[in-house]
């Protein structure tokens, strides 16, 4: 075995996990991309860059993740967003896994969940392929080299794709499976290569464990403005609504992308990397991820290149629309040196109406924010998810569905206490279709979207003059000097105005049928925000 940086004491052998051929532990970036090349499982790009594919799934399979009903955690688990496993599967399961691995190779990294070292949680991250560990290794926080001699995981991932759970084994769906024993402190991956699984996982640990130490777990990224750490903006939103690309702003400093903690203290980030997806990227619009694609070591993932020149694709979907890279968040220019921040100023909830109904941005109240949280309103965008093709509307509470072991009311009653104890303004965005649905209206303007959120930041927007939607009750500016006053009022962006109240009223429905699943865990001043439609002609506010 290659002990590589590690402590003596806690290789995988004094865990109780033997027969292994080579294991790997630590390596770097340059050894990393090497054992990928040496074993193809991917080929050199363009700067250094590691191009690979992922194989049969090229998203993340939500059906097949599990949590064990181990009797520690069985009464704090929402069950009914999260499918329960068998701990005798689980045994059977972990044990068929580490049977297949014998006499196979593996690659260990030892990392941390969280840049605030107060929460960060110790994660031993056991892989079957190489690229593998340079992902979780770009991903999560990375310890000094002094760290790890000290190092003791408290949490062990281990991701065997080329082991095939069966059903009536392994209590599974499918060939693939991720199942979480909290009890056991183990997470269990086979069946498929998307690395994304191995990310999602470690968040998924750390929304059940953070909230016990009173830190809000957030899908989100977030920002602060340059000079100022604690001018914090958070962006939630599910994949493809633009948490990357609009929180990777030339003008503010990047504190994360993707996952965050918010403590009494601040935001800290939970990741060290990026994930960005890559469809359509361009230079102009994405200046700072199109940068990151040239730069030795970053994982370009599922895209189609020339097999000459290497050169990338970003229209070529023939492999998925969820086509990503990976990257380290110091790629970045403007990142944050630490990964935290301050109390946030702003919330901002990005959601990509595919209906073609919400306005470009609005304004909340905390109890329409926490409204609108625990609703989660968006649309799945092609390919982040196996079998989603074209856009499809979807409730995913407190922006992460997938992702929340705990009742979502808990999650919201954070987001609420903390609105409350800093007076943060809170901001809907919408990113998705206008003059509209989708397959008749048109994407949102990212440059409109930048031109909003940069008056909303600055207080500028606040000055404005607002009109209460008449559909939703969230106030809507009536003016920017960012964007021309038609994109600011849907209605008037569609030709057919009555067919905009058609859809503005089944998207009502929609929110209203979906609520009620959180009527009986919530406040009052929570079910007032609830929509109530108006006479139109809503007054102006200021």
């Amino acid at each position: 075995m290659d002990f590589g940086r590690v402590n003596p004491a806690n290789t995988l052998t004094s865990a109780g996990i033997r027969g292994l051929c080579n294991v790997y532990y630590n390596l770097l970036e340059p050894a990393l991309v090497q054992e990928a090349i040496t074993r193809s499982e991917g080929v050199l790009g363009q700067g250094g860059t590691l191009l690979v594919s992922t194989g049969k799934y090229t998203g993340r399979s939500p059906r097949d993740k599990f949590v064990v009903e181990d009797p520690s955690v069985k009464d704090a688990i929402w069950w009914e967003n999260n499918t329960p496993m068998d701990p005798t599967a689980f045994d059977r399961l972990y044990h068929d896994m580490i049977d297949h691995m014998k006499g196979r190779d593996c690659f260990v990294q030892d990392l941390y969940g969280g840049a605030d070292s107060a929460y960060r949680l110790n994660m031993r991250m056991v892989t079957e392929l190489a690229w593998h560990s340079l992902f979780i290794r770009t991903m999560l926080c990375r310890p000094e080299p002094e760290e790890l001699g000290n190092f003791t995981p408290e949490f062990t991932v281990i991701n065997c794709p080329s082991f095939n759970p069966a059903p009536e084994r392994h209590g599974c769906r499918s060939d693939v499976v991720i199942a979480i024993s909290i009890q056991r402190k183990m997470i269990l991956i086979a069946g498929t290569e998307y690395a994304g699984e191995n990310k999602k996982s470690v968040f998924s640990l750390l929304n059940y464990l953070l909230p016990e130490q009173g830190v809000m777990p957030m899908h989100c990224s977030a920002n602060h403005a340059v000079g100022d750490e604690n001018d914090v903006a958070v962006f939630f939103g599910l994949s493809g609504t633009g948490k990357t690309t609009l929180s990777a702003d030339p003008n503010r400093v990047l504190i994360g992308d993707d996952e965050h903690g918010w403590s009494d203290h601040g935001i800290f980030n939970l990741e060290g990397g990026c994930y960005a997806k890559t469809i359509n990227l361009s230079a102009e619009a994405e200046p700072e991820i199109c940068a990151t694609m040239q730069k030795f070591g970053t994982i370009i993932e599922n895209m189609i290149y020339d097999e000459h020149t290497k050169e990338l694709d970003f229209e070529d979907d023939s492999l998925t629309a969820n086509m990503r890279c990976a990257y380290p968040l110091h790629y970045i220019a403007n990142a944050s040196g630490t990964a935290r921040g301050g109390i946030p100023k702003n919330i901002i909830m990005l959601t990509c109406d595919a209906f073609g109904v919400l306005p470009p941005i609005a304004r909340l109240s905390p109890a329409q924010a926490m409204y609108h949280f625990l609703s989660g309103f968006t649309s799945k965008v092609a390919g982040t998810e196996r079998g989603v093709t074209e856009p499809q509307p979807t409730f995913s509470t407190c922006f992460g569905a997938p992702f929340m072991p705990r009742r979502p009311e808990i999650y919201g009653a954070l987001l609420r206490d903390r609105i409350a104890a800093t007076g943060a303004t809170c901001w809907l965005v919408n990113t998705g279709w206008t003059g509209g649905a989708y397959g008749t209206g048109s994407r949102m303007p990212i440059r409109a979207t930048r031109a909003l959120l940069t008056a909303a930041l600055n207080g500028t927007l606040a000055a404005s003059e607002f009109r209460k939607d008449v559909n939703f009750g969230f106030e809507v500016p009536l003016t920017s000097p960012a964007v021309a006053d038609i994109l600011l009022d849907p209605r008037r962006t569609w030709s057919d105005g009555e067919a905009y109240d058609a859809a503005a009223r089944q998207l009502v429905r929609m929110f209203s049928d979906n609520f009620a699943r959180h009527e009986a865990h919530i406040d009052d001043d929570v079910k007032a925000a609830a929509i109530g439609c108006s006479a139109f002609g809503s007054p102006v506010l200021r």
